[in-house]
């Protein structure tokens, strides 16, 4: 059985022989449109991460019987179409929870501690110019007593929730899908959530009910003392409305591990933040802090990531 994965490079140097295991497999570090047209003419099973899968890729692959997505959402594959063709569609559910989670706190810690600040002030020589032993230029509040909104309670916002509940904070959450199925913590309406919580995580999926979900008319509900963290997807926080938030004082802080456009541009509005210092020598640029999407991407999580793949596939032979 030949396997093709188009874009391969997206799971950095893992391992691929769970997968090779499966049958014969054909790596593609990265593929264009029209590459891609060309390598899936004789594959049973197609492998993606960010490749378009839309009916005339599908229509290209006549031997074609599984796609399976090297992540959990398939908002890049044509789904319905390619079940009309008696084609099946697996994703990858689960496997980077404990890798986002992580992260997640990573950026909350550097929000609320200033991190990136401090550690400029030592190496800069501020510290040392001070004259005092620890300077303290920029107060910080402790986890402890405060408010986490989570927008989205599935396995990655619960496994945030208990995280935070370990630094003594108190857990609410809005459901984007409006089941409101977990019940250790309670269920808020958007708005209330955001008016009381003093950091806001957002770990939903990208759809209809949540692009555009963030703007600047609700990042105006939070304290100016919040932060916000998106771990989700690029689009849910409206990206120009919240360097405006940024820049008006609206909000704290923010943390970005997602774009809607990815790789992010040099002319993006984040990239083209206005850059200038407070008179206590607090640059602005140290409240908006981006990763470059790497919160899936711990070592056990892309491990974990290629076991479920396989595992898809050969799930599918049996």
């Amino acid at each position: 059985m030949k396997i093709v994965f188009l874009d391969s490079d997206t799971l950095g140097n893992v391992s691929f022989s769970p997968i090779e295991n499966t049958g014969d497999l054909v790596l593609y570090p990265r593929s264009t449109p029209e590459q891609a047209i060309e390598r899936v003419r004789d594959c049973e099973v197609l492998i993606v991460n960010k490749i378009i899968v839309d009916k005339r890729l599908i229509d290209s692959a006549p031997k074609l019987k599984l796609i399976c997505e090297a992540a959990t959402g398939v908002n890049n594959i044509d789904v319905d179409y390619a079940e009309s063709k008696g084609i099946r569609v697996k994703n990858a559910a689960g496997y980077s929870t404990e890798s986002v989670a992580q992260i997640t706190f990573m950026h909350i810690l550097n929000l609320v501690s200033h991190a990136s600040y401090y550690d400029r002030r030592v190496k800069s020589g501020e510290y040392y110019k001070n004259g005092l032993f620890a300077d303290m230029s920029w107060p910080f509040f402790e986890l402890k007593g405060k408010r986490l909104g989570i927008i989205a309670m599935g396995n990655i916002g619960q496994r945030v929730a208990k995280i935070a509940t370990a630094f003594g904070m108190e857990v609410a959450y809005y459901s984007t899908s409006g089941t409101s199925h977990c019940k250790e913590y309670p269920s808020l309406p958007l708005d209330e959530l955001l008016k009381i919580s003093d950091i806001v995580t957002i770990h939903a999926p990208f759809n209809e009910k949540t692009k555009g979900l963030i703007t600047l008319k609700e990042l105006r509900l939070m304290k100016p003392t919040a932060y916000i963290v998106n771990m989700g997807r690029g689009g849910i926080i409206n990206e120009t409305d919240l360097v405006t938030a940024l820049h008006e004082e609206t909000i704290a802080g923010a943390a970005l591990d997602v774009y809607a456009k990815e790789p992010l541009p040099p002319e993006h509005p984040y990239m083209q933040f206005k850059d200038y210092t407070d008179d206590k020598g607090r640059c602005i640029k140290e409240k908006l802090l981006l990763t470059p999407h790497i919160a899936w991407t711990s070592d056990e999580a892309l491990e974990s990531l290629v076991s479920k793949i396989a595992e898809n596939i050969a799930g599918f032979k049996e």
